[in-house]
C-alpha cells in the first residue's frame, strides 16, 4: 500500500504528527490506529471465513484475489498447457517493431537494401517506390491532391 514512500516521506510524517498532536498524545494515537487496524482485518478475515464456509468444500483453494480479472486471466494462461501456442504468439510478436514500422512508412521512409537500416525515399531509389505518390508520364513521381473531405 505504501511501498512508494521513502524513507524522507517517513521522517516528514512522524515531524508533522509530533507538531499536530504533540509527543504526549502521539503513543495514544499510535495505540488507537493499530488497534483500529487489527479490528478491520480481523473482520475481513472473518467474513472470508465465513464465505469459504457457505461456498462449501469444493470451494476450499478458492482466493478472493482471483475476483480480479487480470490476475484471474494471467493465473489460467500460467497453468493452463493447452495454451502454449498462445504464449509463442505473444512472445514472437512485437508491437513496437510493428508501430514504428508503420510510422516510418508513413513519415515517407523507407527500408534500404541493408537490413534494418533506415533510408529516406531519395536513397532507396527505384527499387522502392513510393506507393502514395502517383507515376509521372515523364517517369517521376508526384504526390495526389489530399482531399480533406474524402477522409
Amino acid at each position: 500500500m505504501f511501498s512508494d514512500i521513502g524513507a524522507l516521506e517517513v521522517v516528514a510524517l512522524v515531524i508533522l504528527a509530533l507538531l499536530i498532536w504533540g509527543p504526549d498524545k502521539l503513543p495514544q494515537l499510535i495505540q488507537d490506529v493499530s488497534r483500529f487496524i487489527r479490528r478491520i482485518r480481523e473482520f475481513s478475515d472473518n467474513a472470508k471465513q465465513d464465505i469459504r464456509s457457505e461456498l462449501g468444500p469444493e470451494f476450499k483453494d478458492f482466493e478472493f484475489e482471483d475476483l480480479n480479472p487480470k490476475t484471474f486471466l494471467r493465473k489460467q494462461l500460467a497453468e493452463n498447457p493447452d495454451l502454449k501456442e498462445i504464449q509463442e504468439l505473444r512472445s514472437s510478436f512485437d508491437l513496437r517493431k510493428e508501430i514504428d514500422e508503420v510510422a516510418d512508412a508513413v513519415k515517407g521512409k523507407t527500408l534500404g537494401p541493408a537490413a534494418g537500416s533506415v533510408a529516406g525515399p531519395a536513397a532507396a531509389g527505384a527499387a522502392t517506390p513510393d506507393l502514395l505518390k502517383k507515376r509521372d508520364p515523364s517517369g517521376g513521381y508526384e504526390r495526389p491532391p489530399f482531399d480533406a473531405d474524402a477522409t
